[in-house]
C-alpha cells in the first residue's frame, strides 16, 4: 500500500505506552500494519511518569518502526481526566453551547480557565433530555503531556481520552450487539467501566488495577514494587477458590489468593457501579461483559468474573473488523487484541464519523492548527503578491523607458521656458516697486471717504427724539489722537434724515496699522439727552442700534463697558452721556 496516508496512534497509558500504525483501508475501514508496546519502569504506585521518560520511550517506538516525524492521534489516561455525564433540558440547537458552557462551569472541580474542555452529545432529541459526555483536565498537566509528545518528533491532530476510544472501538467493532453491555478496561492504576447501550453510554472509574495487585503483593512479600511487578508478570495468576488444588509452590499459592483479594474488591466496587448505572441513569443490567486492559491477561482472569457475575464474560476484540497487513506480526496482534481498543478507536477518527469526537486540544496545539489551516491561503497569497510585484516590476520597467523619452522632450520645453520666466521674473520686479509706490495714494483715497461714511452710519442709528451729539474724539490706544472735535459732531450729525441705503465701509486699514503701527482704533462720543419719559434708555436704544454698525465692534451683552451714563434729575433740562466705542478696522495714522 505504498502511497497510502499514515494513521498513527498512540496510548499514554500510566505504566506503558503503545503505538499503533495503521493505513485507510479502500472502500472504508482501517488495516494495522504494526504494533508496538513499552512498559515504563515505576518504582512506587503513585509515582507519576516523567515527560523525559515519555519522549524516550515514543522515540524508541518510532525509530523501531522506522518512523522520524508523523501526524498522530493520542489519548491520555483515564486517572488524568474529569469526566461527567449530565443531562439537559432540551433547548434549541443554538443555546446548546451556551447551556453546556454553564454547566461544565458549575460541574468542572477546577476554575474553568485553567482547565481545557469539551462535550459530546450522547443521546436526547427535541422532546427528550439531552445527554452530555463532559470532559476536561487541567491545562498545564495536558500542555506537559503534549509538550513530550511533540518532543518526541509528532504533531498531535486529535487528543482523546482512553476510555472514550474505547467505546469508539466496541461501536465499530460491535455494532451488531443490541444488549446492554458492560466494558471493563483494567489498567495499571485505574479500571474503567464502560456500559454500552443502543444510543447511551455511561463511564465510572475504580482506584483499582494492576498497581493495586502489585502494591499488595509488595506488602505481603516486603519487597520493593518493582520485584513485586516483576513476580506478578512472571507467576501471578487469580485463584479460583473453592476445590481447586493450590500450586506446590507456597509463594504463588499465597500470591494467587492475595490477588484473588484484590479482585474481589474490584468485584465489589463493579457490582456498585452496576446498581448506580441502573438506579441513577436508568440503564439496564449488563447483558455481557467485555474484558480488556493490561491486568485482563492475568490468568484466570476471565474464569473469575464469570464465576462473580454469571453473566457471559469474553474479551474485547477491538480488531474484529479491522484489516491486518501481511506484513504485521500476526501471532503478537492476536496476542495483544486486548490492549488495541484505545489504539484502534483513536485510529478511526481519521477514516470515519465516530460516536465520540472528543478533542483536547491545548491552546499551544490550537495555534498550530489554526497556522497549518492558514497556511494554503498564506502561501496563495504570498505567490499572489509576489506575481502582483513581478507585474509591477515588468509596468514599471516600460515606464521608465516611456518617461526617459518623454523627459528629453520636457527638458528642452522647460529650457525655452526659463528664458521666459526670467523675463517673468524682472517684470513682476517693476510691478513690486510700482505696488510700493502706489500703495500710500490708494489707502489715503480709501481713508478720504472712511469719515463721511462713519458720520453718515452714527447719524441714521441715532434715535429720532431727545438725544444729540456734541463730540466725537478719536482714541488710539483709549487715548485721544486730536484735541475735541466739535465740528465733526456738525449739522451733518445732528441731521436725522436716514441713509438711503446700507453702508459698506471703505477698507483703509493699509499699511501701519497691519503692521502695528500706531492707528486710531477707537471712537469717542460725547452728547446729551433731554429730559424724558424714558429718560437715559435713549441712549441705551443708541447702543442697541450701534450694534449692527459695520464700523465698530460692540459686544451686545456688555453695555457697561461701552456705556457712561449720567443719572438725570429734575433740576436739570439735558445730561450729558459718552459711549466708548472699538472700531472694527483700526484707521492708520498719517
Amino acid at each position: 500500500m505504498p502511497g497510502q496516508v499514515r494513521i498513527l496512534t498512540l496510548n499514554l497509558g500510566s505504566q506503558a505506552i503503545s503505538v499503533g500504525d495503521f493505513r485507510p483501508q479502500t472502500g472504508g475501514g482501517l488495516v494495522l500494519r504494526d504494533y508496538k508496546r513499552r512498559d515504563l519502569a515505576i518504582e512506587s504506585p503513585g509515582e507519576p511518569v516523567r515527560h523525559a521518560q515519555i519522549t524516550a520511550t515514543i522515540r524508541e517506538i518510532l525509530n523501531e518502526l522506522g518512523i522520524k516525524s508523523a501526524k498522530v492521534n493520542y489519548a491520555v489516561a483515564g486517572q488524568s481526566v474529569f469526566a461527567r455525564f449530565v443531562k439537559l433540558p432540551s433547548v434549541a440547537e443554538e443555546k446548546i453551547d451556551r447551556i453546556i458552557a454553564f454547566e461544565a462551569q458549575q460541574n468542572v472541580p477546577f476554575p474553568i480557565d485553567e482547565v481545557v474542555w469539551d462535550y459530546q452529545l450522547v443521546g436526547g432529541g427535541a422532546d427528550e433530555q439531552l445527554q452530555v459526555v463532559l470532559v476536561a483536565i487541567k491545562s498545564d498537566l495536558l500542555e506537559g503531556i503534549n509538550a513530550a509528545v511533540e518532543a518526541a518528533g509528532l504533531r498531535p491532530m486529535v487528543i482523546g481520552v482512553a476510555n472514550m476510544a474505547l467505546y469508539n472501538a466496541f461501536r465499530y467493532n460491535y455494532s451488531d450487539v443490541t444488549d446492554s453491555s458492560l466494558v471493563v478496561d483494567i489498567g495499571a492504576r485505574t479500571t474503567n467501566l464502560l456500559f454500552i447501550e443502543p444510543g447511551k453510554i455511561f463511564s465510572r472509574s475504580v482506584p483499582i488495577g494492576g498497581s493495586s495487585l502489585t502494591a499488595a503483593l509488595a506488602k505481603e512479600f516486603n519487597e520493593p514494587f518493582a520485584a513485586a511487578e516483576t513476580r506478578k508478570r512472571e507467576s501471578g495468576f487469580v485463584s479460583l477458590g473453592g476445590a481447586y488444588a493450590d500450586p506446590s509452590d507456597a509463594d504463588v499459592a499465597r500470591m494467587s489468593k492475595i490477588i484473588r483479594s484484590t479482585m474481589t474488591r474490584l468485584h465489589a466496587e463493579i457490582m456498585r457501579s452496576i446498581s448506580h448505572y441502573r438506579t441513577q441513569q436508568q440503564g439496564k443490567a449488563p447483558a455481557r461483559i467485555y474484558l480488556c486492559g493490561g491486568s485482563s491477561g492475568m490468568p484466570y482472569m476471565r474464569e473469575f468474573f464469570q464465576e462473580k457475575l454469571q453473566v457471559p464474560i469474553e474479551f474485547f476484540n477491538p480488531v474484529r473488523n479491522v484489516a491486518i497487513a501481511n506484513e504485521a506480526d500476526t501471532r503478537q496482534i492476536a496476542q495483544s487484541a486486548h490492549l488495541l481498543g484505545e489504539l484502534v478507536g483513536l485510529a478511526l477518527r481519521a477514516v470515519a464519523s465516530c460516536p465520540m469526537e472528543l478533542n483536547l486540544r491545548p491552546a499551544s496545539v490550537v495555534r498550530d492548527h489554526e497556522i497549518q489551516r492558514r497556511r494554503p491561503f498564506l502561501i496563495g497569497a504570498a505567490a499572489c503578491v509576489i506575481a502582483a510585484l513581478l507585474g509591477w516590476s515588468v509596468f514599471y520597467l516600460h515606464a521608465a523607458g516611456v518617461f526617459w523619452a518623454v523627459k528629453q522632450q520636457v527638458d528642452a520645453k522647460v529650457d525655452r521656458l526659463r528664458g521666459f520666466q526670467t523675463r517673468i521674473d524682472g517684470i513682476r520686479k517693476d510691478a513690486t516697486a510700482l505696488d510700493s509706490v502706489a500703495s500710500p495714494l490708494l489707502s489715503a483715497v480709501n481713508a478720504r471717504s472712511f469719515w463721511p461714511q462713519l458720520l453718515e452710519d452714527l447719524n441714521a442709528r441715532l434715535p429720532k427724539d431727545n438725544i444729540w451729539i456734541t463730540e466725537l474724539v478719536p482714541l488710539s490706544n483709549g487715548k485721544p489722537v486730536l484735541g475735541t472735535v466739535a465740528a465733526l459732531a456738525g449739522a451733518a450729525v445732528n441731521a436725522r434724515e436716514p441713509a438711503a441705503t446700507p453702508i459698506t465701509p471703505a477698507r483703509p486699514v493699509t499699511g501701519r496699522a497691519q503692521s502695528g503701527g500706531p492707528a486710531i482704533d477707537g471712537l469717542l462720543i460725547r452728547g446729551l439727552y433731554l429730559w424724558n419719559a424714558r429718560q437715559q434708555e435713549v441712549v441705551v436704544d443708541y447702543f442697541k442700534n450701534l450694534v449692527g454698525s459695520p464700523f465698530f465692534a460692540i459686544d451686545p451683552k456688555n453695555q457697561q463697558r461701552v456705556i457712561k451714563p449720567t443719572m438725570p434729575n429734575n433740576n436739570e433740562w439735558a445730561f450729558p452721556y459718552e459711549l466708548q466705542l472699538d472700531l472694527k478696522q483700526p484707521l492708520p495714522l498719517p
